[in-house]
Parts: C-alpha cells; structure tokens; sequence
C-alpha cells in the first residue's frame, strides 16, 4: 500500500502533494479485517496545504484507498484516461464518490500544482498507463518511477519512453524514488509479448475446462489470454466481479477492441467443458475471490472437475505462499491440474529485475537513491545496486521516516505518523488498535465470561456462571468446575477492602480467572468479568 508524499518548505509550513493512496489486503491473522491502508493522520492535519493527489496507475496498492480516505482531504485527484476510469467505477461505490474532482491528463502530460511542476514519463508494468512522475522545484528533481518496468512488446499500451527518460538524466535529476521489488531477480523482466506462443500451447495441450488466473487489472494478460484461448478454439469466460470493472474500463479507454467478447459466468454451463476457458481472478489465494470459490466447490455459476485444469498466470507475491499453497491444495486434492511458472512459460513479471533496475540508473543518474515498494532486504540490496551504478548516496528509510532531499548531504530529519488502518465492516479502525488486538486475542486464546453475584457484604449470593468460547471441548466439565471453583475461592479470601470496591473485586477474579487457564490450558484468554450487586 502506497502513499507518499512531497513537500516544498519547512515542515511546518509546506506545501504538499500526495502521489498514491492504496491499500493492501489483509491475512488470516486479521479476523473480520478485508483490507488496511495507511493512516494519513499527519497530512490530515495538514489538509489545507495539500495541493492534490497524483495517481500513477490503477492498482489497488497505488489508487484502491482514495474511495475510503478522500473525505479527510478533499483535494483534487490527477490521472490518466484508464486510472481515471478505474477510479469512477471504484468511487461509484461510495455515496460522496460523485463529489471527488478527478483531473484527467493525458500520457506525457505536464502540469503545476503550487511550486511543483510535474511531468508523466510513460513506462510499461501489468497494467495500462504506468508513469513515473518528475517532480520539478527551483531545488531540483525527483523521478519518482511508481511501478515499472522496460518491455519493448507489452501488447497493451504504449512502450518505455526511454529517449524522455535519458534527456530528464541529461537534465541533471537531483533525487530517484524508485521499486525495489524484483532486486534480487537477474536479468530483465521479460515481456509481454513474448508469452501469447507459450500460452497457447500450454492450453493446447490441456483437456477438459481450463482456468487461466491472473491479476484482474492486467488488461495485457487478458488480451493474451483471449487470443490463445480463441487459437484453441475455446470461448473465455470471466469470473470474478473485478474482471468486469476492469474490462469496461479497458474498452471505454481503448486498450481492448470492442469486439473481443468475453462470456458471463452465468452462461459458462452451456459451454463444453473442452471449449471454455476460464480467467477468474484469486491467484493469491483470496478466500472471496473467484478461484478460491470455485476450489471449493462453493461458486454458484461456476465449476470445475477430475482433469480440468487451472493455470496460475501470476507471481506469488511475498506474504500470501500459505495461502497460495492451500488453495493450490484444494484444487489438487480434487485432481484439477495445476501449472505455475515453475512448470511452464506462463508469467512475465511487471515490475524490474536487475538489468533493467541498471539501465534505469544509467538514463536517470539520480544523485540521490530513495529504493521503495519492496521488503527491507529488498530496499537495502537496492541501494547497494545504486551505489554500484555510481549513485553518490542512497538511503534507505522506515514508513513514517521524512527526508530531506536537497543538494548536499540526504537524511531523514523527521519521524511523522505512520500507523494502518483497517477497513472493519464499514468503517475504518487503527489497525493496532482495541479491537482488532482484542479480537486476533480472541482467535487464537479463546475468551471467557463470568458472572458474579455478591451481596453488599461481598460474599456470594448464588453460585457463578460462566461462559467460555473458543477455549473449552464440550463435555469437559472438569475444567469447568475448576474455574467455579477458582471464582468461588477468590471471592472467599478476598479481603474486605476489596470486596466493597466493584472495580477491585472484578480485577482480581478476572487475574484469578485467567492464571487458572493459563496453567492449566497454557492459553491467556480474554477474560471478563460481570459483577452483580444485591
């Protein structure tokens, strides 16, 4: 998830623009948490010196938190034809969505904002419309790539413009903030165009339905994936509510011909199994999405068989190989082939590997490396690489970490808030707040609740009761008597003191309660307490 912000000033009194608001989706050690997002509590205090969000392509990490956390800005929002696009289909969603001012620029376009002046560099990625932004001041620039990578045939879209990004580094570039992801990945990327031979001879060789899934906003690979499928005389079916947002966009923008047609889910029963072929999206594994349903046998429209086979046109991304791997599993255990990119050329990545990572350095000649968009060990790796093309500093830095990029000596001179937060139902939470620590509490220790009746001398009126979830077997009545017992003895050496004082009494029946199960179980469960006076 990505937001970042600039500033021209002092901190106290700068001026800003935000370039990207995204988020992430969340785990399984996350109950009742779909997706989290940054918490921009310090531009929110800083609101009316924000000048503007820029958005530098459509994927959900770069653009998915403006239909959430707009409102606390309420500034104008910057992009391109498709991600402006995308955008409206998203804020559709949201009664305010109508409000949002969306700014539309074309590729290459350049534009002020306050101090700023800006300029989009068309690169290529898995998805329509990637731009670098440079960010000009009287101090200098900053090439700020977003997402990237150089493929001279993406089938979608146009190509890296390498002759914009040599004259930007003959300009003299002060700064570049640029991804980390693919760091430790020899060579180059790979393109697109290269991958339509090997995909349809991969779905040549199938039997039975077939699944091709894929990132839903990949719009090359669904052109791809359509032209192979119709090379074996297949009809392609779209599964996954995604997919549909994402092919509308496309073809209201031009990147899909208008008549390449895509079948509805519902209609995918009358096809033969041997003449469909399915895109779903969830190849990372999301437990709502299309696959994931389909793996389970719990789609309404959609299914698959002994023989039938799901093709895993993507990467895993770091932190989702649990759940690739069960949903991998699933499919296996109900004898659907699986091909990955271990298996076949079926994949080529959207952001750079190393070779490109070099050449990029070698057009920009940044004085100054900011590596981003990667774990630690990634970003680090990326400043080596930079030291290695010459960079004279690079700095690696934390989420939260503000840096001073100015000719001279780079630092970070500030630490602001940097905290998640974490889209609950409707509503929006700090991610390491109350309830969601209460709840993965709950999860993983079960929890327990007691009531207890005393009189006003503070001894027990009636017996306790108590009710335990997540914690207790049925028909273990021997844990459940030791815990009436635990109360009941609490209470009976309590001293006075304690027992007139409500809050007091209930602290110490709960500690008793809870070192019970601790020792007996080996789990801290949350533990509550309801005290009745009579």
């Amino acid at each position: 998830m990505n937001l970042n912000l600039y500033g021209y000033g002092q901190p106290d009194d700068a001026q800003w623009i935000m370039v990207d608001l995204g988020v992430t989706f969340a785990d399984p050690s996350m109950p009742g948490v779909d997706v989290m997002m940054p918490d921009p509590a310090f531009i929110e205090e800083h609101r009316d010196s924000l000048l503007g969000i820029v958005l530098t392509h459509a994927h959900e990490d770069h653009l998915g938190a403006v239909q959430y956390l707009w409102p606390r800005f309420g500034c104008p929002v910057y992009a391109t034809p498709f991600t402006a696009a995308v955008l409206r289909r998203k804020l559709g969603e949201v009664d305010w969505g109508r409000d949002v001012p969306i700014i539309e620029v074309p590729l290459g376009a350049t534009f002020s904002m306050g101090p700023f002046d800006l300029e989009l560099i068309t690169l290529t990625h898995s998805i329509p419309e990637p731009n670098a932004i440079a960010i000009r001041t009287e101090h200098g620039t900053v090439l700020h790539t977003g997402d990237w990578k150089f493929d001279a045939a993406p089938v979608v879209g146009d190509t890296p413009d390498i002759k914009r990004l040599r004259e930007l580094g003959d300009e003299g570039v002060l700064a570049m903030v640029c991804d980390s992801t693919n760091v430790f990945s020899p060579g180059d990327s790979g393109s697109e165009g290269d991958l339509k031979d090997s995909l349809s001879k991969v779905i040549a060789g199938c039997t039975g339905r077939v699944a091709v899934a894929c990132f839903a906003s990949n719009i090359a690979r669904l052109h791809t994936v359509a032209e192979a499928a119709h090379e074996n005389g297949r009809d392609v079916v779209l599964a996954g509510r995604s997919l549909y947002r994402m092919v509308a966009a496309a073809k209201e923008t031009g990147y899909l011909p208008e008549d390449m047609v895509f079948v509805d889910e519902s209609e995918a029963g009358y096809i033969p199994r041997d003449k469909c072929l399915l895109i779903c999206t969830g190849s990372q594994g999301e437990p709502r999405a299309a696959l994931s349903r389909i793996a389970s046998g719990d789609h309404p429209r959609v299914s698959m068989d002994d023989g039938d086979t799901v093709i895993f046109s993507s990467r895993v991304i770091p932190g989702n190989e649990v759940s690739i791997s069960q949903l991998q599993n699933q499919l296996a255990s109900r004898n659907i082939n699986i091909i990955t990119w271990q298996d076949a050329f079926v994949h080529v990545s959207g952001h750079p590997a190393r070779d490109e990572l070099t050449e990029m350095y070698h057009l920009a000649k940044p004085q100054i490396a900011v590596p981003v968009h990667g774990e630690a060990r990634h970003m680090i790796e990326h400043a080596k690489l930079a030291r290695e093309c010459q960079v004279q500093q690079a700095i690696v830095s934390e989420n939260g970490s503000m840096i001073s990029l100015t000719p001279g000596k780079v630092g970070v001179v500030d630490q602001v808030p940097s905290g998640r937060l974490a889209l609950e139902g409707n509503r929006l939470v700090p991610l390491n707040g109350e309830l969601v620590r209460r709840r993965r509490q709950a999860l993983f220790n079960g929890f327990v609740v007691a009531t207890v009746v005393l009189d006003e001398d503070g001894e027990l009126f009636e017996d306790p009761q108590i009710s335990a979830s997540g914690l207790l077997e049925v028909g273990e009545h021997d844990l459940e008597e030791a815990a009436l017992a635990a109360i009941e003895d609490c209470v009976e050496n309590m001293p006075a003191k304690a027992k007139d004082q409500d809050a007091v009494a209930e602290e110490t029946i709960r500690i008793a309660l809870r070192r019970l199960f601790r020792s007996m179980l080996d789990k801290k469960p949350i533990t509550i307490i309801h005290l009745v006076r009579v």
